[in-house]
């Protein structure tokens, strides 16, 4: 009799819309928006994701048990990237993390209220994404792909050291992501300096990129600065291919770039930025504003030398470089 009492009472409570343990548990998950302006299948993209999820884990989020992560790739389609955020916006996630500076940028567009952590974004201030790094004042805070861009022209000087006899340099660019613009200014400031002359050749799609190496090639470039972006990173390997073909050495910001045989690449550590962006969302999910939590900005920069390549180019790459550098890929 007392076991029917139960077994009734549980069902009436059911009934009544009361949470059982396991239900409430499944209610109080919490949404996390991922909004990444390139395409999932990328291997560097899948490192990143994965390097984010464990560093959540490390603070007791865990995908699929408390938090549920709701994916958008824009599959370097930079014109799917506001809707992708609207998207995130009413499905009413936490908090948005954003990369690189393009998704951040559509993400802020779309709502000034739900917390945004950017990743690997390009100058944030001059983006209007915060309005200072020490006091960010709105819903965006999180890391910025370098503390300036001084760090273009100090690639700049590298590739000149790699490369003596250099005159002329193409850069490949993005007009489709909203820092290029600066970087290639920053980087054309340095030249004079360098004695060296710059031409700008642009990409915005993969089909953009052999013709851009083509126009360097006929435009007597001595070697190729590869500025990062979604879509340069997607195409490494064949940016990669055509520079050799060319017989372009080429200067890359995103290590997997010189891994898959691009000459050089000088930049910060971008799954790093991804763990770090595991802790914005922890203490943003505990209560902070983004607005207090200051834009972190990398205080180490790798320098990656592909030596196969350079062999491969006919360059002898200077003692200088090689203690300077954070890997040399044989």
């Amino acid at each position: 009799m007392e076991r029917r009492k139960f077994v009734l009472g549980m069902s009436a409570t059911v009934a009544a819309g009361v949470c059982l343990p396991s239900q409430a548990q499944q209610a109080t998950k919490q949404k996390i928006g991922y909004l990444v302006a390139s395409s999932k299948q990328r291997p560097a993209i899948q490192k990143y994701r994965q390097a984010f999820v464990q560093s959540l884990a490390g603070f007791g989020y865990v995908e699929g048990q408390n938090i549920v992560i709701e994916n958008r790739f824009a599959e370097l389609d930079f014109g799917r990237l506001p809707s992708l955020a609207a998207e995130l916006v009413e499905l009413k996630v936490d908090v948005i993390v954003a990369a690189p500076t393009a998704a951040a940028v559509a993400a802020k567009k779309v709502t000034s209220s739900i917390p945004i952590v950017m990743v690997n974004a390009g100058d944030p201030e001059r983006r209007g994404l915060v309005d200072s790094l020490a006091r960010p004042g709105g819903n965006v805070t999180g890391s910025s792909f370098s503390a300036g861009l001084e760090h273009f022209s100090k690639a700049m000087q590298l590739l000149r050291e790699a490369v003596p006899s250099l005159y002329k340099v193409g850069i490949l660019l993005n007009p489709a992501n909203p820092s290029h613009a600066d970087i290639a200014d920053q980087i054309a400031s340095t030249a004079p300096s360098l004695n060296l002359v710059i031409e700008s050749f642009k990409a915005s799609r993969k089909d953009d990129i052999e013709p851009a190496f083509v126009a360097m090639t006929q435009s007597r470039c001595q070697a190729a600065f590869i500025v990062a972006d979604a879509l340069t990173g997607s195409e490494a390997a064949l940016i990669a291919s055509l520079a050799a073909k060319h017989r372009l050495p080429s200067m890359h910001q995103l290590g997997e770039e010189a891994q898959i045989g691009g000459l050089m690449s000088y930049g910060p550590n971008i799954t790093d930025q991804f763990r770090r962006a595991a802790a914005y969302v922890d203490k943003i999910l505990k209560g902070a504003k983004p607005a207090d939590l200051p834009v972190e900005q990398p205080t180490k920069f790798e320098l990656l030398i592909n030596l196969k390549t350079a062999r491969a180019l006919g360059l002898t790459i200077p003692p200088t470089l090689f203690v300077l550098a954070s890997e040399v890929i044989e």
